[in-house]
């Protein structure tokens, strides 16, 4: 037997679990059903369905499906399957798994196939596509995230396999199938599938037999996900170093990637220490690099030291604050003109006061009506940078 496949959905509305997606009233389900299907991006934890959902969305257009991996597809697969079906007025669906392994070049190469709408495109990953995939990819695909299966999305396949194959399992072994598979259908169903070939009436005992500890949730569930990673930011934020690494040792543990976490610091170097310290972002920045070159296990010695850094750097939010309130101005007010004489193509220029011609700086209007955006926090490298900001300016001695 091969139950993950043999009862993988053959139609959307035998799909378990996804229902902010693909339920009868979303604008998803409503697309496939009508035939009208766009390039699709999905993204979330491993064996949550996005592969069923493309199988489902070929066999909904009756058109050709194609598999590849992002990992070793060449550029001549796309081209081969395009030619084979270039004069036909159904196009096919090319499913691409691991899509942000893609290259930048292969990335291009998908552009003019999407824009010409020569296939329907489906890229399945478990990172966001957002930090992934190039901006042209995005732009003619939509996007859409799969959550982990909860117990009881699971639960809804696991009767449909006991319809089918009429076995029997106790209570509590029930209870440890859903909850040790991590949210994962294909999981649940390989053990259950090797259960099976022991006994049809399946047991506590047999199941922990074949499955010594519950799978990690890993980057699946909202615990670990968005707790942790809310939970470390906080810490670091609180300049708490054990904590920090606790959170960050939970993260790791829990099988979320290196990418994410240091992605997640560098944010943090700007928004929660800016120009408090300067250097943090910098080292944030090296940080995300030199993960995403080594990966685990090293990895964690290079979030570690991150980490550390940034929980004992000083904390100042003013440039955050600064942008936020610059943005609102705008959003809430009418658009300030541009003074004529910092425009280069206006006869104006001639009145512009070039700084350098007055040892570096020159009183001058840049905006039409003053505005004030930018408050100092006066916190460690805020306060070098204010009093050069003052002798610039001329107003230290004033």
């Amino acid at each position: 037997m091969n139950l993950a496949l043999d009862f993988r959905p053959k139609n959307i509305d035998e799909i378990c679990g996804q229902k902010h997606i693909i339920a009868k009233d979303k604008a998803l389900y409503i697309l496939i059903k009508s035939g009208k299907i766009p390039h699709i991006m999905l993204f979330g934890p491993a064996g949550s369905g996005k592969t069923t959902l493309a199988k489902v969305i070929a066999n909904e257009l009756d058109t050709s499906f194609y598999e590849l991996d992002g990992s070793s597809l060449k550029v001549e697969d796309i081209r081969k399957i395009l030619n084979l079906h270039k004069n036909s007025l159904i196009k096919p669906v090319i499913f691409i798994d691991e899509v942000h392994r893609l290259s930048k070049t292969q990335q291009e190469i998908l552009l003019i196939p999407m824009e010409n709408n020569e296939a329907t495109i489906i890229g399945a990953s478990t990172e966001n596509p957002y930090f992934v995939l190039s901006s042209g990819i995005r732009s003619r695909s939509m996007l859409f995230e799969f959550k982990p299966l909860t117990s009881s999305d699971l639960d809804e396949l696991l009767q449909r396999v006991q319809n089918k194959l009429k076995f029997s399992i106790e209570n509590d072994a029930k209870t440890y199938l859903l909850n040790s598979s991590g949210g994962d259908a294909r999981a649940m169903l390989n053990l259950l599938d090797f259960a099976l070939e022991i006994s049809k009436n399946i047991s506590l005992k047999t199941l922990k037999e074949l499955r010594a500890f519950p799978l990690k949730d890993g980057v699946s569930s909202d615990d670990t996900h968005y707790n942790l990673a809310s939970a470390l930011i906080k810490s670091l934020r609180g300049s708490d170093i054990d904590a920090s690494i606790y959170y960050l040792a939970r993260l790791i543990d829990g099988g979320e990637s290196a990418d994410f976490i240091a992605r997640r610091l560098v944010i943090f170097a700007s928004e929660d220490i800016s120009n408090a310290n300067p250097s943090a972002l910098n080292l944030a920045t090296n940080t995300l690099l030199a993960v995403s070159k080594i990966g685990y296990p090293e990895a964690r010695i290079i979030l570690s030291q991150c980490v550390v850094y940034l929980a004992s750097s000083p904390k100042s939010n003013s440039s955050y604050k600064a942008i936020n309130e610059a943005l609102k101005y705008i959003k809430n007010n009418p658009k300030l003109n541009v003074p004529r004489y910092l425009i280069n193509t206006d006869p104006a220029i001639k009145n512009y006061l070039y700084p350098h011609d007055f040892g570096g700086f020159v009183d001058q209007d840049y905006l039409e009506i003053p505005l004030k955006f930018y408050f100092s926090n006066d916190i460690g490298f805020e306060k070098t940078l204010n009093l050069w900001h003052k002798k610039v300016t001329k107003k230290l001695n004033d």
